[in-house]
């Protein structure tokens, strides 16, 4: 089941059973911007996990071939030949630049919406053009 779909069904069966405020949902799938986390934030969850961005900062191409290790960037690579891709201080550099704007725009996007903590997002708060006249929740 998709993300969103399967992590609204959840979230709502929890809240019908009464169970929601004992459990704690985590995300996590193809989540790389800060839109991306706000917006299961805003179904249901209660954290997300966002590694394909950190991957993408470090280098990552989405090969498909992490299982193999011959990354042709030799993100995931056991090759030392193929490690010598990544420079260390470099890659390190932009994963940090990488977090700290998306930390950045998630709190611009909360605060843009009103609430004071993204766990205070809900669906109210995101809206989608339904038809040219019409946005809907």
């Amino acid at each position: 089941m998709p993300l969103r779909d399967g992590l609204s069904f959840v979230h709502n069966a929890l809240v019908g059973c009464g169970l929601r405020n004992r459990l704690r949902l985590g995300a996590s799938g193809k989540i790389v911007t800060a839109f991306g986390m706000a917006r299961v934030m805003a179904v249901g969850a209660d954290w997300c996990n966002a590694a394909r961005g950190f991957m993408f900062a470090v280098g990552c191409i989405q090969a498909q071939t992490c299982r193999t290790g011959l990354c042709p960037t030799g993100v995931i690579a056991r090759d030392p030949y193929r490690q010598r891709a990544i420079v260390v201080p470099d890659k390190a550099e932009r994963v940090f630049s990488f977090h700290r704007n998306t930390v950045q725009a998630l709190a611009e996007l909360v605060v843009a919406a009103g609430p004071e903590h993204p766990g205070q997002l809900d669906l109210r708060h995101f809206l989608r053009r339904g038809a040219e006249d019409r946005v809907v929740s």
